[in-house]
């Protein structure tokens, strides 16, 4: 009888790690499907960041230079009209 007990025990403790094991795969490709994912979008995003900086790039160069104009010489602050308040 207690071969029986051992033996059915076994089959179970068996059955469970087979369950486990499946479980932590089917979890493996999800994290990997996940991650490859990831990357693509992440090799999307870097490769339109390029593709901007390259396009500003050209528009800079393309632009003529500005000029830098002298300031105006700023006309003296006149005196206020009336006395600030005083608290």
């Amino acid at each position: 009888m207690s071969k029986a007990v051992t033996s059915i025990a076994e089959a179970k403790f068996a059955a469970a790690l087979k369950k486990d094991k499946q479980a932590l795969s089917e979890r493996e490709k999800a994290r990997q499907a996940d991650a490859k994912h990831t990357a693509k979008l992440r090799a999307l995003r870097l490769a339109r960041d390029a593709a901007d900086k390259q396009e500003a790039e050209a528009a800079a160069a393309a632009k003529p230079a500005a000029k830098k104009k002298a300031k105006a010489k700023s006309k003296p602050k006149k005196a206020p009209s009336r006395p600030p308040k005083v608290y």
